[in-house]
């Protein structure tokens, strides 16, 4: 008797700490499904209404071949395809930023995005919120990286409202980046380098959700991982296969590598690069150049 007192309340506990609400799932759905739908009918509309309304009778149906290039609609009609091929992918690409971005906003005022550890064992609105957050944000950042233009991800994701990167800024293709990001000017991430602003510890394990912050010019190489609450200072590079810790605050200015990640002093960066003293005399004089230019245009 005594031992069926004692299980009855570890499994109820248990029962309790792994509950999850459903209630997310609708929420997911909604927003995923109101934001493909919306993204592709409205282009596809437009596009559909200008191939059966204009191309097909001015450039399918004629007659003649010359006429396409001697008439104005015919040679209208063949020239214009591919810029509204191109104009009804970029409105796809603004619908899905556009409604994502109402998502994001109802969200935000539910319950807004903090920096903190959110418990996966316990329910709440903030990871609830979370969930939501990561999973709405994956349609338009796939649709921009994997499309035409993939350098309209800094202007979509600082439109949507989930990031802020800094002018000049290049992100190449990786898997996160979408949210919680502080960049400055003239910041580069190579291919498959990670901006991870959340972590989760473990399969049951807390999630570190924690604002990465990079300063001017900095450089993060590929297969590089910046884990939540990194600080790197203006002008700092990270070699490839670097691995930036959490909560890891550089001085800037210098080359780091390693996991985690550590400043590459001169002697071991000449053996990295496999460079002589003249290539990096010629790398400080073009940088001075460029910092004398830069103080010049401000006066």
């Amino acid at each position: 008797m005594n031992k069926s007192k004692k299980l009855k309340p570890e499994k109820d506990q248990e029962e309790i700490t792994k509950e999850e609400p459903s209630w997310k799932f609708q929420w997911c759905a909604l927003g995923f499904i109101s934001c493909y739908f919306l993204s592709w009918a409205i282009p596809g509309l437009l596009f559909f209404f200008y191939i059966f309304f204009y191309f097909l009778p001015y450039c399918l149906e004629t007659d003649n071949f010359i006429t396409l290039f001697t008439e104005l609609d015919p040679l209208i009609s063949f020239l214009s395809f591919p810029l509204v091929l191109i104009f009804s992918y970029i409105l796809h690409i603004l619908i899905a930023a556009m409604v994502t971005k109402f998502w994001y906003w109802v969200s935000e005022r539910i319950v807004p995005s903090k920096e903190g550890i959110i418990p996966r064992n316990i329910p709440s609105k903030t990871l609830n919120l979370y969930h939501i957050r990561s999973f709405i944000l994956k349609y338009p950042k796939n649709a921009v990286m994997k499309g035409l233009f993939p350098w309209l991800f800094t202007w979509v994701f600082n439109f949507i409202g989930a990031t802020n990167y800094g002018k000049g800024t290049t992100i190449e293709e990786e898997i996160l980046g979408e949210k919680f990001v502080d960049t400055g000017r003239n910041c580069y991430l190579a291919p498959n380098a990670a901006l991870a602003s959340h972590l989760v510890e473990g399969i049951f394990g807390n999630v570190y959700y924690f604002k990465i912050r990079l300063g001017d010019n900095c450089t993060v190489g590929p297969e590089a991982p910046i884990a939540p609450g990194t600080k790197l200072k203006d002008n700092s590079y990270i070699f490839p296969l670097g691995a930036a810790l959490k909560f890891t605050e550089n001085k800037g200015d210098y080359y780091y590598f390693g996991m985690p990640i550590r400043r590459l002093f001169k002697r071991k960066l000449k053996e990295y690069l496999k460079v002589s003293d003249e290539d990096l005399k010629k790398a400080d004089n073009l940088y001075q150049k460029y910092e004398d230019n830069k103080q010049n245009s401000k006066k």
